[in-house]
């Protein structure tokens, strides 16, 4: 799928983490396995703290604005903003299972956080994309570039 320059930083951490959250959905129901899914989706969503952020403050600001008059942006946000929630909710039960040695992982909550994190990334690359796409300005856009972690930039980009 083609996607504006400035948006294939973001695009890059989707795939890792598309990779991270299907194979979770696959999660035997071993210690092991366990283990090692939710230390993979818990690194993994720690490591997005500046992408959410992202899209939590430069997406959702530079859509708003459509949100009144285009129903599919309206969706587009109001969706968005329900995943994130449930996110961060997710986010919250891994510090709290991080803080709390005798807390147990089970297989649910591991292949959940790998359906909710893959289907938050579709989500993403199919839907919310290409309406940033669509409805965002040249500036808007290069702004989300600037914002992008340099480590996941590429050096032949130069934008």
């Amino acid at each position: 799928m083609k996607r504006a320059p400035q948006l294939q930083p973001l695009s890059r951490q989707h795939h890792l983490g598309l990779h991270i959250g299907r194979h979770a959905k696959e999660c035997a129901d071993n210690p092991q396995e366990i283990t090692a899914h939710w230390q993979a989706l818990s690194s993994y969503i720690h490591d997005m703290q500046a992408h959410f952020s992202i899209e939590d403050n430069l997406i959702t600001k530079a859509l708003l604005p459509h949100q009144a008059t285009q129903p599919k942006v309206a969706s587009v946000l109001n969706t968005m903003k329900e995943q994130h929630r449930l996110l961060n909710n997710m986010k919250t039960e891994i510090q709290t299972t991080q803080t709390c040695e005798e807390t147990i992982i089970t297989v649910g909550q591991v292949k959940q956080l790998g359906n909710l994190l893959y289907d938050h990334l579709r989500f993403e690359e199919r839907e919310l994309f290409p309406i940033v796409e669509e409805y965002l300005t040249q500036h808007e856009l290069d702004a989300i570039y600037a914002a992008s972690p340099d480590d996941i930039k590429h050096l032949d980009e130069k934008r």
